[in-house]
């Protein structure tokens, strides 16, 4: 049995808060990533993990050391240190003459690798190659997709999945305006993915809404789709399954639209509308005419009756 599925008890407080945060959860943890090195990472790999190291913060593990693996033939390393960094979301860059310039991004399930994309860097600009202010530590992103490739395979959609999760940061209730501070953009043209990142500054504009400028922040790639590893469906829909306790209670006559807007049916008697007392003015004063015409109504109702 490996020394990481031992059950542990814990022998101070400390320990106990430890072994409580990573007991399974109504509403999850955020999920953290793990950056790791391969066994022959070059200096524009290395570059790529350090500059993604720094928009996740502080919900990100940098490995600074190489590990040899080879995440699609043995992936028992990942899970291992997925295990012992409590992280669900993982990053691995390499670099051989086979396939250069490599990254690997994948998500874990239960401490097993659910499924996995191969990106090779095509093109590739620093953080610090761009002279511009940079957003701080921790700061939610803005995530945009462009382009009809990330909807019509189902590899393209699996990684539009993945790149959401792993890029999202912290679940929120409210947004405000002066949050949000820098976009990341993805677009898929051509068999290829295009990786921006632009700082987003709010500018006067003579209104209350104001005048919105992208600034490149950085990094920037240029990524193209290589090999991937995809969950079965069974496996996928069993891992995005939601507990019964969180599941929304279904309430009669209660319905939202796309936007979240709630709307209520309300079921009444008939009403007369003919004895709706309106406003009174001399416009709506019946003439003699009408009245004569609803008194002979009247009795022809009365002698039908009876």
């Amino acid at each position: 049995m490996d020394a990481l599925d031992r059950v542990v008890k814990p022998k101070t407080k400390r320990a106990k808060r430890f072994l409580e945060k990573r007991e399974p959860k109504l509403s999850e943890n955020i999920k953290n990533a793990m950056l790791i090195k391969g066994g022959n990472a070059n200096a524009t790999v290395t570059q790529v993990l350090k500059d993604v190291y720094a928009l996740k913060k502080p919900y990100g593990v940098l490995y600074k050391k190489k590990n040899i693996t080879r995440p699609f033939e043995d992936q028992t390393s990942l899970e291992f240190f997925s295990k012992k960094s409590d992280c669900s979301l993982f990053m691995f860059g390499s670099h051989n003459k086979k396939r250069p310039n490599n990254l690997v991004i994948g998500r874990m399930y239960d401490y097993h690798v659910l499924d996995m994309i191969e990106l090779g860097i095509e093109k590739f600009v620093s953080l610090k190659d761009i002279k511009n202010s940079k957003c701080p530590e921790g700061t939610k992103p803005l995530l945009i997709f462009a382009g009809d490739d990330f909807d019509m395979t189902e590899d393209y959609r699996r990684l539009k999945s993945l790149l959401i999760d792993f890029f999202r940061g912290p679940t929120v209730a409210n947004i405000r305006l002066a949050g949000l501070e820098y976009v990341l953009h993805f677009t898929a043209l051509n068999g290829k993915v295009y990786f921006r990142s632009y700082k987003l500054l709010l500018k006067k504009s003579g209104c209350r809404t104001p005048r919105i400028e992208l600034e490149e922040m950085g990094p920037s790639l240029d990524l193209v789709l290589r090999r991937t590893h995809l969950a079965s469906d069974d496996l996928y829909k069993l891992s995005m399954k939601m507990p019964k306790a969180l599941k929304p209670k279904k309430k009669k006559n209660m319905s939202q639209d796309t936007f979240g807007t709630t709307y209520g049916r309300i079921h009444m008697q008939k009403q007369d509308l003919s004895k709706l007392q309106t406003r009174k003015m001399k416009g709506l004063k019946k003439r003699p005419a009408e009245r004569l015409t609803e008194d002979q109504e009247k009795k022809s109702k009365r002698i039908k009756n009876n």
